[in-house]
């Protein structure tokens, strides 16, 4: 038999190196973050051959005494903690007290450092596991880490390690990551000897944004929304694109969770029910957001690498996020908040009935008699009598249009032309507003078929034979829990055993879908979110179908009248920018665009 035996400190901390330290960035990462925990302002990383031959991290933090240098690379030794209840409380990035012993033991590892109230530096060096005795050493007060070839005591680990472009990649994008979380740190990133980056410390936010630009690209700002808000304990901030600003990635999306950039199926699934509405298929939200709570309120000891997070109150941070991020994209109405900063042209001053809004940043919505008029021979589709009891307002004879003073002009300008029976040409203050016809109807419709369920009550059909359905105990025991409130979007279920529920009662505008599949769906949303919006989007795509085909279509003639009320309901309808399959709906030229295509000014 074999014997059981304790295994030698250095063996344990290579151990654990496999776990923390994965590639050069890891270390880097690992690097760093004990540089901001220690105060520092300014942070220099150098890389040579992409972090295989060197990794140097200089900071001018609070450093390290001399008589703790030996303790600063020994295992499960820290300052940041020292009882439970510091664990529950902690706000530092790291706190586990085995980094450096980790990078130390796979690596030739020195450390040179000067604490603030010292009068000279000293250093310490690691080979092999063998700590070497501190010496003096030249050092301003902050820490230097040095860690020279990198697995060079595990090969097996070193083959795994990619080609020096790719890894040094992966630092770029992690001190991307970290100049983000800390916009009052100045980083300075070089290769090979090579400076590759400087972020100067942002001193206020419109600094910060600048950071952000140089980070996600300098249109970011231009095509973003900026969030601050806060209830419930939960403070969210930063800049979320609009929807037109999408990717085919999801290589723009940096969440931070009291300064820690993580990765959540809880903040992943938020943000994407928020943008659904909104987004074309396929595509990925651009955002930085800041997530500010309790350190109570969430756990950060779930992965030795910290990138996980567990939030003990997760229904209530999905529900805020996505509540918060919902609203906002709301408000990404047509013509607002997208035009260019450059000096609006001077226009055609226009005589209207009625007078615009200060400034033109929220347009007054269209009065009843204004309303767009797309003819009568447009039929409502019989579903909007049975989900709302009447049918939508599409229909009305023009009416004259509201009277602008001299100067001024709504977002989206007045209608100029129709263009092929499909798009709708208008002058704004900044040049040329082109709308697709169909596309933006469609929107508005949507919406107001949207708000007329919400505001009538929603019908239920009765199963002529309740259905039985086997599910997880997990998802049975969410059908116990949330049956008031499925109850409240028509769908009537119960439990009926350990892994049974049975279905009485769907929502009416639903009638004929898969009854099986669509209770499983929901009750897997809310077992694994505590939250489910499956009815709602199932609803919703019926009412995106009928707004479709509801809306006017492409090669019907328009009158100015008609186009301009198309412009005004635009203006006044939520997520406008956007058709109900995230398409856009218009696009701004401006008079400097237009001026470079015939080469004006050369």
């Amino acid at each position: 038999m074999t014997v059981i035996r304790l295994l030698p400190p250095e063996l344990i901390n290579q151990i654990a190196a496999g776990e923390v330290i994965e590639r050069p960035s890891s270390v880097v990462k690992e690097l760093v973050e004990n540089s901001l925990d220690a105060g520092a302002a300014r942070i220099e990383v150098e890389i040579e051959a992409g972090g295989a031959r060197l990794i140097r991290v200089r900071d001018d933090g609070g450093g390290i005494h001399v008589d703790e240098l030996p303790l600063a690379v020994a295992s499960h030794a820290t300052s940041k903690i020292g009882s439970f209840d510091d664990l529950e409380h902690v706000a530092s990035m790291g706190f586990r007290g085995e980094a450096l012993a980790s990078v130390s033991s796979v690596a030739r590892f020195a450390l040179t450092s000067r604490a603030r109230d010292q009068d000279a530096a000293f250093r310490i060096e690691v080979d092999g596991g063998k700590l070497q005795a501190a010496r003096p050493a030249q050092h301003p007060p902050g820490t230097s880490v040095e860690v020279r070839d990198l697995f060079y005591n595990v090969p097996a680990r070193k083959k795994f390690m990619r080609a020096e472009r790719t890894e040094f990649a992966h630092i770029d994008d992690l001190l991307k990551s970290l100049a983000l979380a800390r916009g009052s740190v100045e980083f300075r990133l070089s290769h090979n000897g090579k400076p590759v980056r400087i972020w100067t410390a942002a001193r206020d936010e419109q600094a910060q944004l600048q950071r952000v630009a140089e980070v996600l690209g300098d249109e970011f700002p231009a095509q973003s929304l900026r969030i601050d808000h806060a209830a419930a304990g939960l403070h969210l901030s930063g800049w979320v694109g609009l929807p037109t600003a999408s990717r085919a990635q999801a290589d723009a999306q940096y969440f931070y969770v009291n300064g820690r950039l993580v990765r959540d199926r809880i903040v992943a699934h938020a943000v994407r029910q928020a943008y659904a509405d909104v987004l074309f298929h396929g595509r990925h939200a651009a955002f930085v957001l800041y997530l500010e709570l309790d350190p109570t309120g969430v756990d950060v000891n779930v992965h030795p690498a910290k990138h996980e997070v567990r939030f003990r109150e997760q229904r209530l941070v999905h529900d805020f996020l996505f509540r918060t991020l919902h609203e906002a994209l709301a408000q990404t109405r047509a013509g607002l908040g997208t035009l260019p900063a450059a000096e609006p042209a001077p226009m055609t001053s226009y005589a209207y009935a009625g007078s615009p809004s200060s400034g033109g940043a929220t347009w007054p919505s269209p009065s009843s008699q204004s309303r767009l008029s797309l003819g009568t021979r447009e039929a409502p589709l019989a579903d909007y009598a049975a989900l709302l009891g009447a049918a939508p307002s599409i229909a009305s004879a023009p009416a004259p249009l509201p009277e602008t003073a001299e100067g001024e002009a709504p977002p989206l300008g007045f209608a100029i032309a129709q263009l092929k029976s499909i798009f709708v040409l208008a002058e704004n203050a900044y040049g040329l507003v082109l709308v697709d016809m169909h596309a933006a109807h469609e929107r508005i419709t949507y919406e107001k078929l949207k708000s007329g369920r919400v505001t009538s009550n929603l019908r239920s059909q009765v199963l002529l034979v309740p259905l039985s359905i086997a599910v997880s105990a997990k998802e049975a025991a969410a059908a116990e829990e949330h049956a008031e409130a499925l109850a409240e979007w028509g769908l009537e279920l119960s439990r009926s055993g350990p892994a049974t529920i049975v279905v009485r009662r769907i929502p009416a505008l639903l009638e004929g879908a898969d009854v099986g599949q669509l209770s499983r769906d929901v009750l897997s949303e809310l077992a694994q979110h505590g939250s489910s919006r499956r009815l709602q989007e199932l609803e919703n795509e019926l009412l995106s179908t009928m707004a479709c085909h509801g809306s006017v279509r492409a090669g019907r003639r328009l009158t100015i009248p008609e186009m301009n009320a198309l412009l005004r309901e635009m203006e006044a309808t939520e997520r406008s920018g956007q058709c109900n399959h995230g398409r856009p709906t218009w696009v701004q030229l401006s008079v400097a665009e237009l001026d470079k295509l015939f080469m004006r000014g050369r």
